[in-house]
């Protein structure tokens, strides 16, 4: 399987928790219980699989690999993916500085929590996008068989936590 098409199978497992969440946001009631566990599940996957696994094979393997190859960092795809990375984790961190007055029944957290999770599903979302069909498209056509090869084998080598593996689904053999 080439590299982007196991970074696509991965954003599709990401596209499903981002919408378990959203769901679970426009449900939440004003005077209901505030769903801490939730919140928690949904960070430590975003934060171990999204950030940790998947953003860690663009960042560490595949867009070094792409700089070399000749595709701009600055005022590229690759510094715009970069980018848009950091402002995830910036949401997501906004979402965990919260949780606790949240679930301590403040009106003004939850708030947060909610909006700053609500922006990080936008982004993801406009982010895969982006990846999906320009970026990975454009990876393609400059990467070479040999280095499909090697990616292949480094991604197979970044740990999946146990408790993503199943839900992931992410095949780590090469083709």
């Amino acid at each position: 399987m080439h590299p982007t098409e196991i970074l696509s199978q991965e954003h599709r497992a990401i596209e499903v928790r981002l919408n378990d969440l959203e769901v679970r946001i426009r449900a939440l009631e004003p005077a209901a219980i505030f769903p801490r566990a939730f919140f928690d599940e949904a960070l430590d996957f975003f934060r171990h699989f999204a950030d940790g696994c998947h953003h860690a094979k663009e960042e560490n393997l595949l867009f070094p690999l792409l700089k070399e190859r000749g595709v701009p960092e600055q005022g590229g795809p690759i510094g715009v993916m970069l980018a848009e990375h950091d402002e995830g984790r910036a949401y997501l961190k906004a979402v965990r500085d919260n949780l606790d007055a949240a679930e301590r029944g403040s009106a003004t957290a939850r708030e947060a929590v909610c909006a700053s999770a609500e922006a990080y599903i936008d982004l993801l979302r406009r982010h895969i996008y982006k990846e999906d069909h320009i970026l990975f498209r454009m990876a393609q056509m400059v990467l070479q068989p040999d280095d499909v090869a090697e990616l292949q084998k480094q991604f197979a080598a970044v740990e999946v936590p146990e408790r993503f593996q199943e839900f992931a689904a992410i095949r780590t053999q090469t083709v």
